[in-house]
């Protein structure tokens, strides 16, 4: 959970650098690229632990 929120913050943080500084948006599609990233680890894990409940 700490990772999924620490990716977050890093691609709201490079979003934000890449938007307000000119010359830099290679840095907001490096935060958007974390944030799917993000996403994809999370969607990962909750389908794995989905896998692991007892059939009644």
């Amino acid at each position: 959970m700490a990772l999924l929120l620490f990716l977050l913050l890093v691609a709201v943080v490079l979003g934000i650098i890449g938007v307000a500084a000119e010359g830099l948006g290679y840095l907001l599609v490096i935060g958007i690229v974390v944030l799917v990233a993000a996403l994809g680890i999370t969607a990962v894990r909750w389908s794995q632990r989905a896998g692991h409940r007892p059939i009644r």
